[in-house]
Protein backbone atom coordinates (compact mmCIF):
# COMPACT_ATOMS: atom_id res chain seq x y z
CA UNK A 1 0.00 0.00 0.00
CA UNK A 2 1.54 3.19 -0.84
CA UNK A 3 2.03 5.87 1.78
CA UNK A 4 -0.47 9.17 2.45
CA UNK A 5 0.86 12.20 3.24
CA UNK A 6 -1.60 14.40 4.84
CA UNK A 7 -1.46 18.19 5.60
CA UNK A 8 -3.30 21.33 5.54
CA UNK A 9 -2.04 22.37 2.26
CA UNK A 10 -0.23 21.12 -0.27
CA UNK A 11 2.14 23.13 -2.75
CA UNK A 12 3.56 22.23 -5.69
CA UNK A 13 6.55 23.56 -6.99
CA UNK A 14 9.11 26.13 -5.35
CA UNK A 15 9.46 29.06 -7.29
CA UNK A 16 9.07 32.88 -5.74
CA UNK A 17 5.07 31.86 -6.13
CA UNK A 18 5.74 28.38 -4.38
CA UNK A 19 7.52 29.41 -1.18
CA UNK A 20 6.55 32.61 -0.74
CA UNK A 21 3.15 31.59 -0.63
CA UNK A 22 4.21 28.61 1.61
CA UNK A 23 6.12 31.39 4.15
CA UNK A 24 2.74 33.63 4.44
CA UNK A 25 0.49 30.42 5.36
CA UNK A 26 2.92 28.20 7.14
CA UNK A 27 2.46 30.24 10.63
CA UNK A 28 -1.21 28.99 10.61
CA UNK A 29 -1.17 25.35 9.33
CA UNK A 30 0.88 22.76 7.87
CA UNK A 31 2.36 22.65 4.38
CA UNK A 32 3.68 19.95 2.03
CA UNK A 33 5.88 21.63 -0.67
CA UNK A 34 6.71 18.91 -3.25
CA UNK A 35 9.17 19.81 -5.68
CA UNK A 36 10.74 17.30 -8.74
CA UNK A 37 14.10 19.22 -8.25
CA UNK A 38 16.42 20.63 -5.58
CA UNK A 39 14.53 23.58 -4.05
CA UNK A 40 16.86 26.08 -5.88
CA UNK A 41 15.78 24.81 -9.96
CA UNK A 42 13.11 27.01 -11.02
CA UNK A 43 12.35 29.52 -13.63
CA UNK A 44 12.94 32.12 -10.96
CA UNK A 45 16.07 31.40 -10.05
CA UNK A 46 17.18 31.89 -14.12
CA UNK A 47 16.24 35.26 -14.09
CA UNK A 48 18.32 38.03 -14.14
CA UNK A 49 16.35 41.25 -14.71
CA UNK A 50 14.44 42.05 -11.47
CA UNK A 51 11.06 43.18 -10.18
CA UNK A 52 9.28 46.26 -11.55
CA UNK A 53 7.99 48.04 -8.88
CA UNK A 54 7.19 52.00 -8.34
CA UNK A 55 10.03 53.37 -6.02
CA UNK A 56 11.31 56.75 -8.35
CA UNK A 57 10.29 59.69 -7.48
CA UNK A 58 9.37 60.43 -11.10
CA UNK A 59 7.25 57.37 -11.37
CA UNK A 60 3.85 56.82 -10.33
CA UNK A 61 1.48 54.01 -10.07
CA UNK A 62 -0.45 55.18 -13.02
CA UNK A 63 2.28 55.11 -15.50
CA UNK A 64 3.39 51.46 -14.73
CA UNK A 65 -0.25 50.80 -15.48
CA UNK A 66 0.03 52.25 -18.86
CA UNK A 67 3.38 50.65 -19.96
CA UNK A 68 1.85 47.01 -18.74
CA UNK A 69 -1.31 47.20 -20.95
CA UNK A 70 0.42 49.05 -23.85
CA UNK A 71 2.80 46.16 -23.84
CA UNK A 72 -0.41 43.62 -22.95
CA UNK A 73 -1.36 44.87 -26.66
CA UNK A 74 -5.09 45.03 -25.58
CA UNK A 75 -5.68 41.58 -23.76
CA UNK A 76 -4.32 42.77 -20.68
CA UNK A 77 -7.57 42.65 -17.43
CA UNK A 78 -7.08 46.56 -16.28
CA UNK A 79 -8.31 45.39 -12.58
CA UNK A 80 -5.88 43.23 -11.99
CA UNK A 81 -3.21 45.34 -13.94
CA UNK A 82 -4.38 48.22 -11.08
CA UNK A 83 -3.93 45.71 -8.26
CA UNK A 84 -0.71 43.95 -9.29
CA UNK A 85 0.76 47.65 -9.33
CA UNK A 86 -0.45 49.06 -6.53
CA UNK A 87 0.39 46.17 -4.02
CA UNK A 88 3.88 45.21 -5.47
CA UNK A 89 6.24 48.05 -4.16
CA UNK A 90 5.01 46.86 -0.14
CA UNK A 91 5.63 43.02 -0.81
CA UNK A 92 8.98 43.64 -2.35
CA UNK A 93 9.40 45.77 0.79
CA UNK A 94 8.70 42.65 2.46
CA UNK A 95 11.38 40.83 0.36
CA UNK A 96 14.16 43.29 1.72
CA UNK A 97 12.87 42.78 5.45
CA UNK A 98 13.56 38.77 4.82
CA UNK A 99 17.66 40.05 3.66
CA UNK A 100 17.11 39.69 0.08
CA UNK A 101 19.79 41.92 -0.87
CA UNK A 102 18.88 44.35 -3.55
CA UNK A 103 21.52 46.56 -5.60
CA UNK A 104 21.52 49.88 -3.61
CA UNK A 105 21.73 53.04 -5.28
CA UNK A 106 22.94 54.52 -2.15
CA UNK A 107 22.25 53.79 1.78
CA UNK A 108 18.08 55.20 0.88
CA UNK A 109 17.74 54.41 -2.44
CA UNK A 110 17.16 51.21 -4.24
CA UNK A 111 18.99 51.48 -7.93
CA UNK A 112 16.04 50.97 -10.56
CA UNK A 113 17.09 49.45 -13.87
CA UNK A 114 15.58 50.34 -16.88
CA UNK A 115 14.08 47.67 -19.42
CA UNK A 116 11.94 47.42 -22.61
CA UNK A 117 8.48 48.55 -22.63
CA UNK A 118 9.24 50.92 -19.33
CA UNK A 119 9.00 54.32 -19.39
CA UNK A 120 10.77 54.94 -16.23
CA UNK A 121 13.87 53.19 -14.32
CA UNK A 122 11.73 51.30 -11.99
CA UNK A 123 13.76 47.41 -12.26
CA UNK A 124 14.49 46.11 -8.38
CA UNK A 125 17.25 43.83 -8.97
CA UNK A 126 20.60 42.42 -7.38
CA UNK A 127 22.83 43.35 -10.01
CA UNK A 128 21.94 40.51 -12.97
CA UNK A 129 21.19 37.45 -10.55
CA UNK A 130 17.72 39.02 -8.99
CA UNK A 131 15.77 35.32 -8.85
CA UNK A 132 19.02 33.73 -7.87
CA UNK A 133 18.98 36.27 -4.56
CA UNK A 134 15.61 36.14 -4.19
CA UNK A 135 15.80 31.94 -3.92
CA UNK A 136 17.80 31.57 -2.05
CA UNK A 137 16.94 34.39 1.10
CA UNK A 138 13.14 32.35 0.38
CA UNK A 139 14.52 29.01 0.46
CA UNK A 140 16.52 29.48 3.75
CA UNK A 141 13.29 30.66 5.12
CA UNK A 142 11.26 27.79 4.21
CA UNK A 143 13.52 25.38 5.55
CA UNK A 144 13.88 26.73 8.82
CA UNK A 145 9.92 27.05 9.15
CA UNK A 146 8.97 24.23 11.92
CA UNK A 147 5.14 23.84 9.80
CA UNK A 148 7.00 23.12 6.33
CA UNK A 149 7.86 19.78 5.13
CA UNK A 150 9.63 19.97 1.77
CA UNK A 151 9.46 16.96 -0.12
CA UNK A 152 12.55 17.06 -2.81
CA UNK A 153 12.83 15.01 -6.04
CA UNK A 154 9.09 14.32 -5.83
CA UNK A 155 7.06 14.74 -8.67
CA UNK A 156 3.40 15.08 -9.15
CA UNK A 157 2.01 13.60 -11.91
CA UNK A 158 -2.40 13.97 -11.67
CA UNK A 159 -4.41 15.66 -9.24
CA UNK A 160 -7.09 14.23 -6.74
CA UNK A 161 -10.54 15.06 -7.26
CA UNK A 162 -14.23 13.23 -6.67
CA UNK A 163 -13.25 10.73 -9.82
CA UNK A 164 -10.90 8.85 -7.87
CA UNK A 165 -12.92 8.48 -5.28
CA UNK A 166 -13.75 4.48 -4.55
CA UNK A 167 -17.65 5.23 -5.19
CA UNK A 168 -17.33 7.64 -7.79
CA UNK A 169 -19.86 9.73 -6.90
CA UNK A 170 -21.08 12.63 -9.79
CA UNK A 171 -20.29 16.42 -9.57
CA UNK A 172 -21.75 18.01 -7.37
CA UNK A 173 -23.22 21.73 -7.65
CA UNK A 174 -19.37 22.88 -6.90
CA UNK A 175 -18.47 21.11 -10.01
CA UNK A 176 -14.74 19.99 -9.54
CA UNK A 177 -13.03 19.65 -6.06
CA UNK A 178 -9.38 18.68 -5.49
CA UNK A 179 -8.18 16.99 -2.89
CA UNK A 180 -4.37 16.77 -3.76
CA UNK A 181 -2.46 14.63 -6.27
CA UNK A 182 -0.69 11.51 -6.67
CA UNK A 183 2.95 12.17 -6.74
CA UNK A 184 6.03 9.79 -7.61
CA UNK A 185 8.91 9.55 -5.51
CA UNK A 186 11.77 9.65 -7.54
CA UNK A 187 14.13 8.02 -5.11
CA UNK A 188 11.73 4.95 -4.50
CA UNK A 189 9.67 5.08 -7.77
CA UNK A 190 6.97 4.78 -5.46
CA UNK A 191 3.44 6.90 -6.26
CA UNK A 192 1.70 8.34 -2.99
CA UNK A 193 -1.18 10.14 -2.51
CA UNK A 194 -0.22 13.96 -0.72
CA UNK A 195 -4.02 14.86 0.63
CA UNK A 196 -4.70 18.38 1.55
CA UNK A 197 -7.67 20.41 2.07
CA UNK A 198 -6.19 23.08 -0.47
CA UNK A 199 -4.17 22.27 -3.13
CA UNK A 200 -1.76 25.41 -4.38
CA UNK A 201 -0.23 25.01 -8.00
CA UNK A 202 3.20 26.92 -8.59
CA UNK A 203 5.17 24.80 -10.84
CA UNK A 204 6.35 27.56 -13.45
CA UNK A 205 6.00 27.94 -17.17
CA UNK A 206 6.37 25.74 -20.04
CA UNK A 207 9.47 26.58 -22.53
CA UNK A 208 11.05 23.37 -22.53
CA UNK A 209 7.94 22.06 -25.24
CA UNK A 210 10.25 24.30 -27.67
CA UNK A 211 13.67 23.28 -29.06
CA UNK A 212 15.49 26.11 -28.06
CA UNK A 213 14.65 28.31 -24.54
CA UNK A 214 16.11 30.29 -21.94
CA UNK A 215 13.94 27.93 -19.58
CA UNK A 216 15.73 25.20 -16.78
CA UNK A 217 14.81 21.20 -17.98
CA UNK A 218 11.71 21.05 -15.38
CA UNK A 219 10.06 23.70 -16.88
CA UNK A 220 7.64 21.39 -18.89
CA UNK A 221 3.76 22.66 -17.67
CA UNK A 222 3.47 19.91 -15.35
CA UNK A 223 0.90 22.47 -13.36
CA UNK A 224 -0.57 23.58 -16.32
CA UNK A 225 -1.23 20.37 -17.92
CA UNK A 226 -2.43 18.38 -14.71
CA UNK A 227 -4.84 21.19 -13.82
CA UNK A 228 -5.82 20.83 -17.57
CA UNK A 229 -6.76 16.98 -17.27
CA UNK A 230 -8.59 17.74 -14.00
CA UNK A 231 -11.01 20.09 -15.79
CA UNK A 232 -9.89 23.35 -15.16
CA UNK A 233 -10.32 26.00 -17.69
CA UNK A 234 -6.95 27.12 -19.65
CA UNK A 235 -6.27 30.41 -21.50
CA UNK A 236 -4.25 32.47 -24.11
CA UNK A 237 -1.29 29.69 -24.90
CA UNK A 238 -1.04 30.53 -27.91
CA UNK A 239 1.27 33.75 -26.02
CA UNK A 240 4.78 32.50 -25.90
CA UNK A 241 7.46 35.19 -25.10
CA UNK A 242 10.45 34.31 -26.77
CA UNK A 243 13.30 36.29 -25.37
CA UNK A 244 15.16 38.09 -28.31
CA UNK A 245 18.77 37.83 -27.16
CA UNK A 246 19.93 34.64 -25.83
CA UNK A 247 23.75 33.49 -26.19
CA UNK A 248 24.22 32.08 -29.19
CA UNK A 249 27.26 29.51 -28.65
CA UNK A 250 27.79 25.59 -28.44
CA UNK A 251 28.99 25.95 -25.28
CA UNK A 252 26.50 27.93 -23.13
CA UNK A 253 22.88 27.24 -25.54
CA UNK A 254 20.16 29.53 -24.82
CA UNK A 255 21.90 31.59 -21.50
CA UNK A 256 19.68 34.60 -20.81
CA UNK A 257 21.53 37.97 -21.77
CA UNK A 258 19.26 40.22 -19.36
CA UNK A 259 17.06 42.85 -20.98
CA UNK A 260 18.60 44.91 -18.43
CA UNK A 261 21.69 45.32 -21.02
CA UNK A 262 19.49 46.64 -23.53
CA UNK A 263 18.43 48.77 -21.28
CA UNK A 264 22.01 49.60 -19.99
CA UNK A 265 22.91 50.94 -23.61
CA UNK A 266 23.72 48.12 -25.67
CA UNK A 267 23.06 48.12 -29.48
CA UNK A 268 21.46 45.14 -31.11
CA UNK A 269 23.65 44.87 -34.88
CA UNK A 270 23.53 42.39 -37.82
CA UNK A 271 26.35 40.82 -39.06
CA UNK A 272 27.80 43.75 -41.08
CA UNK A 273 27.55 45.67 -37.62
CA UNK A 274 24.66 47.81 -38.99
CA UNK A 275 22.36 48.57 -36.10
CA UNK A 276 19.01 47.66 -37.49
CA UNK A 277 16.09 48.27 -35.04
CA UNK A 278 15.46 51.66 -36.17
CA UNK A 279 13.76 49.60 -39.41
CA UNK A 280 11.32 48.27 -36.62
CA UNK A 281 10.50 50.12 -33.89
CA UNK A 282 11.47 53.72 -32.95
CA UNK A 283 12.02 52.79 -29.66
CA UNK A 284 15.14 51.37 -30.73
CA UNK A 285 16.39 48.45 -28.59
CA UNK A 286 14.27 49.06 -25.30
CA UNK A 287 11.10 48.28 -27.95
CA UNK A 288 8.73 45.67 -26.12
CA UNK A 289 10.25 41.97 -26.60
CA UNK A 290 7.44 41.13 -29.11
CA UNK A 291 8.49 43.03 -31.14
CA UNK A 292 12.53 42.65 -30.68
CA UNK A 293 12.44 39.15 -31.28
CA UNK A 294 10.53 39.72 -34.74
CA UNK A 295 13.09 42.47 -36.16
CA UNK A 296 15.65 39.86 -35.02
CA UNK A 297 13.78 36.55 -36.62
CA UNK A 298 13.48 38.83 -40.14
CA UNK A 299 17.16 39.70 -39.58
CA UNK A 300 17.91 36.06 -39.84
CA UNK A 301 15.75 35.22 -42.36
CA UNK A 302 16.61 38.09 -44.86
CA UNK A 303 20.67 37.57 -44.26
CA UNK A 304 20.46 33.36 -43.86
CA UNK A 305 22.26 34.21 -40.77
CA UNK A 306 22.50 32.44 -37.20
CA UNK A 307 22.69 35.10 -34.91
CA UNK A 308 22.98 38.95 -34.69
CA UNK A 309 24.89 40.69 -31.75
CA UNK A 310 24.51 42.60 -28.98
CA UNK A 311 27.52 45.54 -29.09
CA UNK A 312 28.59 46.90 -24.94
CA UNK A 313 31.87 48.37 -26.70
CA UNK A 314 30.98 51.97 -27.05
CA UNK A 315 30.15 51.44 -22.51
CA UNK A 316 32.42 51.94 -19.70
CA UNK A 317 34.03 48.46 -19.35
CA UNK A 318 34.08 48.54 -15.54
CA UNK A 319 30.69 49.44 -15.12
CA UNK A 320 29.22 46.65 -17.60
CA UNK A 321 31.75 44.58 -15.75
CA UNK A 322 29.98 46.09 -12.39
CA UNK A 323 26.49 46.07 -13.64
CA UNK A 324 26.28 42.20 -15.58
CA UNK A 325 28.54 39.91 -13.21
CA UNK A 326 26.79 37.24 -13.93
CA UNK A 327 26.87 37.67 -17.76
CA UNK A 328 30.20 38.85 -17.52
CA UNK A 329 31.64 35.75 -16.72
CA UNK A 330 29.69 33.08 -18.26
CA UNK A 331 30.96 34.71 -21.72
CA UNK A 332 33.89 34.97 -20.59
CA UNK A 333 34.15 31.03 -20.08
CA UNK A 334 33.60 30.93 -23.65
CA UNK A 335 35.78 33.45 -24.42
CA UNK A 336 33.63 36.51 -25.01
CA UNK A 337 34.50 39.57 -22.97
CA UNK A 338 30.93 41.64 -23.07
CA UNK A 339 33.30 44.22 -22.65
CA UNK A 340 35.11 44.34 -26.25
CA UNK A 341 33.59 41.78 -27.65
CA UNK A 342 30.12 41.69 -29.44
CA UNK A 343 27.64 38.82 -28.16
CA UNK A 344 25.99 36.57 -30.38
CA UNK A 345 22.42 36.22 -29.87
CA UNK A 346 19.45 34.55 -31.06
CA UNK A 347 15.49 34.41 -29.43
CA UNK A 348 14.54 31.27 -27.54
CA UNK A 349 11.30 30.52 -25.82
CA UNK A 350 11.46 32.13 -22.61
CA UNK A 351 7.73 32.95 -20.97
CA UNK A 352 4.19 31.26 -20.73
CA UNK A 353 1.66 34.34 -20.60
CA UNK A 354 -1.24 31.83 -20.57
CA UNK A 355 -2.16 29.25 -17.66
CA UNK A 356 -4.80 28.18 -16.05
CA UNK A 357 -7.46 30.76 -15.28
CA UNK A 358 -7.25 32.21 -12.32
CA UNK A 359 -9.53 34.98 -10.42
CA UNK A 360 -8.16 37.55 -8.48
CA UNK A 361 -7.30 35.53 -5.63
CA UNK A 362 -5.58 32.98 -7.20
CA UNK A 363 -8.35 30.44 -7.21
CA UNK A 364 -9.02 28.02 -10.36
CA UNK A 365 -12.10 27.16 -11.69
CA UNK A 366 -11.71 23.70 -9.82
CA UNK A 367 -12.48 23.88 -5.91
CA UNK A 368 -9.87 24.11 -3.72
CA UNK A 369 -7.12 24.62 -6.35
CA UNK A 370 -5.46 27.97 -6.73
CA UNK A 371 -2.81 28.65 -8.75
CA UNK A 372 0.03 31.38 -8.66
CA UNK A 373 3.07 32.32 -10.80
CA UNK A 374 3.72 31.32 -14.34
CA UNK A 375 1.69 28.64 -14.27
CA UNK A 376 -1.40 31.48 -13.87
CA UNK A 377 -2.91 33.22 -16.48
CA UNK A 378 -4.47 36.20 -14.30
CA UNK A 379 -5.07 38.63 -16.72
CA UNK A 380 -1.78 40.57 -15.97
CA UNK A 381 0.27 40.09 -19.28
CA UNK A 382 -2.22 39.94 -22.06
CA UNK A 383 -0.65 39.30 -25.27
CA UNK A 384 2.92 39.99 -24.18
CA UNK A 385 4.54 40.35 -20.77
CA UNK A 386 6.10 43.37 -20.29
CA UNK A 387 9.69 42.72 -18.83
CA UNK A 388 10.05 42.41 -15.09
CA UNK A 389 6.63 42.09 -14.35
CA UNK A 390 6.93 38.41 -13.92
CA UNK A 391 7.94 38.45 -10.21
CA UNK A 392 5.74 40.98 -8.94
CA UNK A 393 2.56 38.95 -10.53
CA UNK A 394 4.30 35.90 -8.52
CA UNK A 395 4.45 37.65 -5.02
CA UNK A 396 1.34 39.36 -5.38
CA UNK A 397 -0.49 36.66 -6.11
CA UNK A 398 1.04 34.64 -3.79
CA UNK A 399 0.07 36.52 -1.19
CA UNK A 400 -3.58 37.05 -2.78
CA UNK A 401 -4.13 33.57 -2.59
CA UNK A 402 -2.59 32.58 0.76
CA UNK A 403 -5.33 35.28 2.41
CA UNK A 404 -7.83 33.95 0.44
CA UNK A 405 -7.14 29.69 1.12
CA UNK A 406 -6.50 31.07 4.64
CA UNK A 407 -10.18 32.19 5.03
CA UNK A 408 -11.82 29.80 3.00
CA UNK A 409 -12.92 26.60 5.03
CA UNK A 410 -12.26 23.74 2.96
CA UNK A 411 -13.23 20.47 4.34
CA UNK A 412 -10.80 17.50 4.98
CA UNK A 413 -10.22 15.24 2.24
CA UNK A 414 -11.88 11.64 2.19
CA UNK A 415 -8.51 9.99 2.68
CA UNK A 416 -10.15 6.13 2.82
CA UNK A 417 -12.27 6.96 0.42
CA UNK A 418 -9.46 7.96 -2.21
CA UNK A 419 -7.92 5.09 -4.87
CA UNK A 420 -4.27 4.38 -4.33
CA UNK A 421 -2.77 4.47 -7.78
CA UNK A 422 -3.11 1.59 -9.83
CA UNK A 423 -0.32 0.53 -12.11
CA UNK A 424 -1.67 -2.92 -12.35
CA UNK A 425 -1.10 -4.35 -15.70
CA UNK A 426 2.04 -1.92 -16.40
CA UNK A 427 5.49 -3.13 -17.12
CA UNK A 428 9.11 -1.59 -17.20
CA UNK A 429 9.29 -1.44 -20.71
CA UNK A 430 13.29 -0.95 -22.68
CA UNK A 431 11.53 1.26 -25.36
CA UNK A 432 13.39 4.61 -23.76
CA UNK A 433 14.15 5.84 -27.17
CA UNK A 434 10.79 6.04 -27.76
CA UNK A 435 11.03 9.08 -24.89
CA UNK A 436 14.14 10.90 -26.30
CA UNK A 437 12.87 10.74 -30.07
CA UNK A 438 9.14 12.07 -28.83
CA UNK A 439 10.24 14.86 -26.59
CA UNK A 440 12.48 15.62 -29.72
CA UNK A 441 9.88 15.38 -31.79
CA UNK A 442 7.59 17.68 -29.79
CA UNK A 443 10.41 20.59 -29.56
CA UNK A 444 11.19 20.75 -32.96
CA UNK A 445 7.28 20.60 -34.26
CA UNK A 446 6.69 23.69 -31.76
CA UNK A 447 9.83 25.42 -32.73
CA UNK A 448 9.40 25.02 -36.93
CA UNK A 449 5.63 25.37 -36.66
CA UNK A 450 4.27 27.40 -33.92
CA UNK A 451 7.22 29.95 -33.02
CA UNK A 452 7.93 33.54 -33.44
CA UNK A 453 6.19 33.88 -36.56
CA UNK A 454 2.88 31.09 -37.86
CA UNK A 455 0.84 30.85 -40.72
CA UNK A 456 -1.90 28.56 -41.06
CA UNK A 457 -0.67 26.10 -42.94
CA UNK A 458 2.35 25.68 -40.55
CA UNK A 459 -0.37 25.14 -37.42
CA UNK A 460 -2.51 22.73 -39.42
CA UNK A 461 0.56 20.59 -39.74
CA UNK A 462 1.59 21.24 -36.24
CA UNK A 463 -2.24 20.17 -34.72
CA UNK A 464 -1.78 17.23 -36.88
CA UNK A 465 1.44 15.59 -36.09
CA UNK A 466 0.17 16.71 -32.43
CA UNK A 467 -2.75 14.40 -32.20
CA UNK A 468 -0.64 11.91 -33.35
CA UNK A 469 2.26 11.89 -30.84
CA UNK A 470 -0.37 12.15 -28.00
CA UNK A 471 -2.46 9.14 -29.40
CA UNK A 472 1.14 7.40 -29.37
CA UNK A 473 2.34 8.40 -25.83
CA UNK A 474 -0.79 8.19 -24.23
CA UNK A 475 -0.80 4.45 -25.10
CA UNK A 476 2.71 4.37 -24.04
CA UNK A 477 1.90 6.10 -21.05
CA UNK A 478 -1.09 3.56 -20.03
CA UNK A 479 0.49 0.28 -20.37
CA UNK A 480 3.92 1.27 -18.66
CA UNK A 481 5.03 1.95 -15.14
CA UNK A 482 5.61 5.84 -14.42
CA UNK A 483 9.02 7.81 -14.60
CA UNK A 484 9.61 10.99 -14.24
CA UNK A 485 10.76 10.99 -18.09
CA UNK A 486 7.26 10.19 -19.10
CA UNK A 487 5.35 12.23 -16.88
CA UNK A 488 7.01 15.22 -17.98
CA UNK A 489 6.73 13.84 -22.22
CA UNK A 490 3.26 13.20 -21.47
CA UNK A 491 2.88 16.64 -20.26
CA UNK A 492 5.03 18.43 -22.68
CA UNK A 493 3.07 16.64 -25.44
CA UNK A 494 -0.63 18.01 -23.77
CA UNK A 495 0.77 21.65 -23.53
CA UNK A 496 1.94 21.69 -27.32
CA UNK A 497 -1.63 20.62 -28.14
CA UNK A 498 -3.10 24.06 -26.17
CA UNK A 499 -0.78 26.17 -27.58
CA UNK A 500 -1.76 25.23 -31.22
CA UNK A 501 -5.54 24.74 -30.37
CA UNK A 502 -5.30 28.42 -28.54
CA UNK A 503 -2.99 29.53 -31.79
CA UNK A 504 -5.34 28.13 -34.28
CA UNK A 505 -8.58 29.98 -32.81
CA UNK A 506 -6.61 33.25 -32.68
CA UNK A 507 -6.92 34.28 -36.14
CA UNK A 508 -5.26 37.57 -35.77
CA UNK A 509 -1.82 39.03 -34.86
CA UNK A 510 -1.63 40.10 -31.83
CA UNK A 511 1.00 40.78 -29.09
CA UNK A 512 3.08 37.58 -29.12
CA UNK A 513 0.91 35.84 -31.74
CA UNK A 514 2.08 36.61 -34.87
CA UNK A 515 0.50 35.18 -38.52
CA UNK A 516 1.62 35.87 -41.78
CA UNK A 517 -2.36 34.70 -42.79
CA UNK A 518 -3.91 37.41 -40.44
CA UNK A 519 -1.11 40.43 -40.17
CA UNK A 520 -3.37 42.67 -38.31
CA UNK A 521 -5.06 42.75 -34.90
CA UNK A 522 -8.66 42.40 -34.98
CA UNK A 523 -10.54 44.93 -33.40
CA UNK A 524 -13.20 42.58 -32.59
CA UNK A 525 -10.87 40.04 -30.52
CA UNK A 526 -9.49 43.01 -28.77
CA UNK A 527 -10.67 42.01 -25.07
CA UNK A 528 -11.16 38.18 -25.46
CA UNK A 529 -9.18 35.60 -24.35
CA UNK A 530 -8.99 32.00 -25.83
CA UNK A 531 -10.39 29.79 -22.96
CA UNK A 532 -9.85 26.01 -23.35
CA UNK A 533 -11.95 23.56 -21.12
CA UNK A 534 -11.74 19.97 -21.07
CA UNK A 535 -15.03 18.39 -21.13
CA UNK A 536 -13.84 15.20 -20.59
CA UNK A 537 -11.72 15.29 -16.99
CA UNK A 538 -13.44 12.17 -15.37
CA UNK A 539 -10.63 10.34 -17.64
CA UNK A 540 -6.82 10.49 -16.90
CA UNK A 541 -5.58 11.38 -20.34
CA UNK A 542 -6.90 14.75 -22.25
CA UNK A 543 -10.05 15.49 -23.72
CA UNK A 544 -11.63 17.38 -26.51
CA UNK A 545 -11.51 21.48 -26.42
Amino acid sequence: MSHIHESDILVIGSGIAGLFYTLKVADHCRVALVTKKETVESNTNYAQGGIASVFSPDDDFQLHIEDTLRAGAGLCHKDIVEIVVEEGPALVRELLELGVDFTERDADHLHLGMEGGHSRHRIVHAKDFTGREIERVLVEAVRRHPNVHVYEDHIAIDLITQHNLRDKPGLTSEGVRCWGAYVLDKTSDVVERFLARCTVITAGGCGQVYLHTTNPAIATGDGIAMAYRAGARVANMEFIQFHPTTLYHPQARSFLISEAVRGHGAILRNRDGDRFMEKYDDRLELAPRDIVARAIDAELKRSGEECVFLDLTHLDGEEVRASFPSIHDKCLDVNIDITTDLIPVVPAAHYTCGGVVSDAHGRSSITALYIAGESAMTGLHGANRLASNSLLEALVFANRAAVSSLTERFDDPPAKRIEEWDDSGTYNTEEWVLISHNRTEVRTLMWDYVGIVRSDLRLQRAKRRINLLQSEIENFYKRTRVSEELIQLRNLTLIGRLIITCAVLRKESRGLHYTTDYPDPDPAQSSIDTVLCNLDSKKSFMGTE
